[in-house]
């Protein structure tokens, strides 16, 4: 299937994919890449050092500017604005411009505003608005100005269960390994006990640290372990806690003592919305070692064996 190109569209590059339906007042410069079957609404601009992946939506009134790249599914909505020069002067140009990548999957609302050189993450969603100054995490939802994260996307909510169940009960989640558990709690006039068992956990631990007086309700974690069980439990406080196995995600939120969330290996986690008093206790099957850690969520789909663009943007 050839490009389709309206009348009134302007496409002086030679590489631009089988199926790209370009339309009105749209223009393609000579140096432009548009993969293929991409969707080029009206009045759309597209610079010569541009990078477009394959099924790409542009809405109207949106410019790409040197520097950018969309990947895969990138969804931008209209009046979607990039910049690519952070102390912009006229006719003074940069000699290379800073890069912004916008990974497969993810969604850039009507009127966003993106700085130059940021990463928005696989899947995630640019809310109607917001002025994005710093990356964003995979998966995650944006809103405001300066944007700040409000949840993930795709994300089964999960909860303990009831106070009143058996000591040690356990719920498995949809996450892959990932589950949630409430343990023995004791309560009288004196105070609350909450008691934990070796037993008790999937694994024995060999090391325990608490994350605790941070200064924001930012967002920790965003990584993965090859080899390393966690085990994790807000002993104050209230700690929201994301799992990702690359085909699905749960989120849970940890409110309490006795109540905790197993995390195995390769399994993407990350904390944010951690309460003033948060304090959260981890308990790990390893001790530390750097070489242990995933920080790069494409590096964590290969190694899950989820190939690119296969599944591994379930709900």
């Amino acid at each position: 299937m050839a490009v389709k190109a309206h009348a009134q569209a302007l496409v002086e590059s030679n590489d631009v994919g089988d199926g790209t339906r370009v339309w009105a007042f749209a223009h393609i410069l000579p140096g432009a890449v548009v993969g293929r079957d991409c969707n080029v609404c009206d009045g759309v601009f597209i610079e010569n050092e541009v990078v477009i992946g394959d099924r790409v939506t542009i809405k109207c009134g949106v410019q790409v500017w040197d520097g950018v790249t969309l990947e895969d599914d990138v969804f931008v909505g209209p009046n979607a604005t990039f910049t690519n020069d952070p102390f912009p002067r006229s006719r003074e140009h940069l000699d290379r411009y800073p890069r912004t990548v916008v990974r497969r999957g993810a969604s850039i609302g009507a009127n966003a505003t993106l700085l130059p050189g940021i990463e928005i993450g696989h899947g995630a969603m640019v809310g109607a608005g917001a002025v994005v100054t710093r990356d964003v995490p995979p998966h995650a939802v944006v809103v405001g100005n300066p944007a700040r994260i409000t949840g993930y996307a795709e994300t089964n909510r999960v909860t303990p269960p009831p106070a009143q169940a058996t000591e040690g009960l356990r719920r498995d989640t949809l996450v892959e390994g990932v589950t949630i558990h409430r343990f023995d709690r004791h309560r009288d006039l004196r105070g609350a006990l909450t008691a934990l068992e070796t037993d008790d956990l999937p694994f024995v631990p060999r090391r325990w640290f608490i994350v605790h007086d941070v200064p924001s309700r930012e967002v920790r974690g965003e990584h993965a372990h090859r080899e390393c069980h966690q085990f994790l439990i807000a002993v104050s406080g209230t700690v929201s806690v994301v799992a990702d196995d690359g085909a699905r995600r749960a989120e849970a939120v940890l409110d309490s003592p006795d109540t905790g969330i197993y995390l195995p290996p390769l399994t993407w986690g990350v904390q944010y919305r951690y309460s003033p008093d948060a304090a959260l206790l981890v308990f790990a099957s390893h001790g530390y070692d750097a070489g242990d850690y995933i920080r790069d969520y494409e590096e964590f789909l290969s190694l899950k064996g989820l190939a690119r663009g296969e599944g591994a943007d379930g709900g």
